[in-house]
């Protein structure tokens, strides 16, 4: 039997922003217990037509079930429990998180379809507890949400510490600051790996504090002469507070505007955070403020379509409306391929002749990640034997390792989804164990790429779609004249000739090419009849369409 060694496997999160999945697992090749850690989500864009979500591919997590320990989520942000409503079913794991992670997946869970009753373990933030062949230390970081937490883990092989997302702050508004003394600890006690966020790491220097983001918003909010909005993450309680004090600081009323704002603003209240701040009103008193005595907190800092600053931005909200003058700040950064969808909001609102305010003109928004100098100290103070960057695109994670290179880090693992690297029990080395891949929510439905059908809805969104149905006789005579739809297709060419007619060209062509007995294999036909007709739309297009045939036998 082989000997025991502790691995680490991303299955998300590593070589991109979101979808954090990891797995820690310790004992024999074959017989390792495993411990989850995360399990978020990502947003589908245009590359994945029809489909709404994004997980991590879960065939290995499936496969190895019963030798699941549970599962600690590290903060309540999308990309680290999102996948919980649609994917925890498959395992059904002790799920691991603070009182806030707890309370935010029952309320999000009342307006999930069809959810999953989840019980979540609660654990304070500061406290130890036994999961399996683990031991698992909660440990508060600031981030841009309550009780976010770094992760000491200990096994018979050492302690490994997971950063989760984290940045210094000694003033985070909402939360406990980074426990800095803890670390130091740590790093006495003997860290055997880093597994480090990577989001900043081309970034010099330090992050500024949520209590500068505050006095910033309320020195722009006290310029203003009208209404004032701000968009921000509706997660980032402590700017929510921040808005709220600078508000008040301004003598004006707050208006929340947007669902997913109120339910975190709720469990927040639940959980006794958003106390020092005043009352907070509904959209539906927004119209019956003075302009100059309104400030209103919007989702939608990602250019959401359904969100609520671009249905404002459209003329699409039932109960807020901009005018002329009045100021919007982005009170966010721009996640990767979100960058046309916000523009396309600020174009709306611009047009409106909207003043528009981002982290370009202003210090209105902080990252809730380490910056380069954040990153040394976090290597000064835990000195660990081993460094693996995650939590970052390429780009990120290989100006993390040099970092960590550079500090003095032995071993600097390089790593991807689907790649497991060993940390201890043998030689320290990382290799591709695994193909990591995807899962895609579409409606109430998840599958592969291929299983929901996401291929072929992108090669129809190219070159369209052409039905045709035709009768055949026994004796391989066509039947009246053949049925046809085209979905996506131009309706003429260069010479003014119907598509349709061209078609149905096509159509005729196959036919007459075949003998009557070579038309009685209904296969046979069918697949003529496609060629044919992909062939002559071709040649008047320059492009292939998508052709499905359907023959009646009569």
């Amino acid at each position: 039997m082989s000997k025991s060694e502790l691995v680490f496997m991303p299955l998300g999160g590593v070589g991109e922003i979101g979808m954090n999945m990891a797995l820690y697992g310790v004992g024999p090749e074959g017989d390792k217990r495993w411990l989850i850690v995360d399990f978020g989500v990502a947003f589908a864009h245009e590359a994945h037509p029809g489909a709404d979500l994004i997980f991590a591919d879960m065939r290995f997590l499936e496969q190895e079930r019963d030798r699941i320990d549970g599962l600690v989520i590290t903060h309540g942000h999308e990309d680290h429990f999102g996948a919980l409503f649609s994917l925890w079913e498959r395992l059904d794991v002790p799920v691991y998180a603070t009182g806030f992670l707890a309370d935010l997946v029952e309320a999000k869970g009342e307006h999930e379809h069809d959810a999953p009753d989840i019980p979540v373990i609660c654990v304070e933030q500061g406290a130890r507890v036994q999961i399996g062949a683990f031991n698992v230390e909660f440990i508060p970081v600031s981030h841009s949400i309550p009780e976010a937490n770094a992760l000491a883990i200990r096994t018979e092989h050492g302690l490994v510490l997971h950063s989760g997302d984290w940045k210094l702050d000694d003033r985070p508004g909402v939360g406990k600051s980074t426990d800095i003394a803890r670390f130091i600890e740590l790093g006495k006690e003997g860290v055997l790996a880093l597994i480090c966020d990577s989001t900043n790491a081309l970034s010099e220097g330090s992050s500024i504090s949520e209590q500068d983001v505050e006095e910033e918003l309320t020195h722009l909010i006290g310029q203003a002469k009208h209404r004032v909005a701000v968009t921000t993450f509706a997660s980032n309680v402590s700017r929510v507070q921040a808005i709220a004090r600078a508000a008040r600081a301004n003598d004006r009323q707050c208006v929340v505007v947007g669902r997913a704002l109120w339910r975190f603003i709720e469990v927040a209240q639940e959980q006794g955070y958003l106390e020092d701040v005043p009352e907070f009103l509904s959209e539906q008193d927004y119209g019956y403020l003075p302009r100059d005595k309104v400030v209103a907190i919007l989702t939608g800092s990602q250019g959401e379509k359904r969100a609520a600053l671009a249905r404002i931005a459209g003329g699409e909200h039932p109960s807020v409306q901009f005018s002329k003058g009045d100021q919007v700040i982005m009170s966010s950064k721009a996640i990767p391929g979100n960058e046309r969808e916000i523009n396309e909001v600020i174009n709306n609102l611009a047009r409106q002749d909207v003043t528009i305010i981002t982290e370009r003109d202003a210090r209105v928004h902080v990252s809730g990640h380490p910056k380069r100098d954040d990153l040394r100290k976090m290597y000064e103070w835990t000195q660990p034997s081993i460094a693996v960057p995650v939590h970052g695109e390429e780009m990120h994670l290989k100006a993390h390792a040099g970092l960590a290179r550079a500090m003095g880090v032995k071993e600097v693992l390089h790593v991807r989804n689907g790649w497991m690297a060993r940390l201890a029990g043998g030689m320290v080395k990382s290799w591709d164990e695994y193909l990591g891949g995807r899962l895609y929510k579409d409606g109430s439905l998840v599958g592969t790429f291929e299983e929901m059908g996401i291929q072929e809805r992108r090669k129809l969104s190219f070159v369209g779609h052409i039905a045709v149905a035709l009768t055949v006789s026994t004796k391989g005579e066509i039947l009246g004249r053949p049925q046809m739809a085209l979905a996506g297709i131009p309706d003429r060419n260069k010479k003014n000739r119907l598509f349709i007619e061209i078609v149905e060209a096509g159509i005729y062509g196959a036919i007459k090419g075949m003998p009557a007995k070579k038309r009685k294999d209904i296969e046979v036909l069918r697949e003529a009849v496609r060629r044919s007709v992909r062939s002559e739309v071709h040649q008047h297009w320059a492009k292939k369409p998508t052709v499905a045939v359907m023959i009646n036998l009569v």
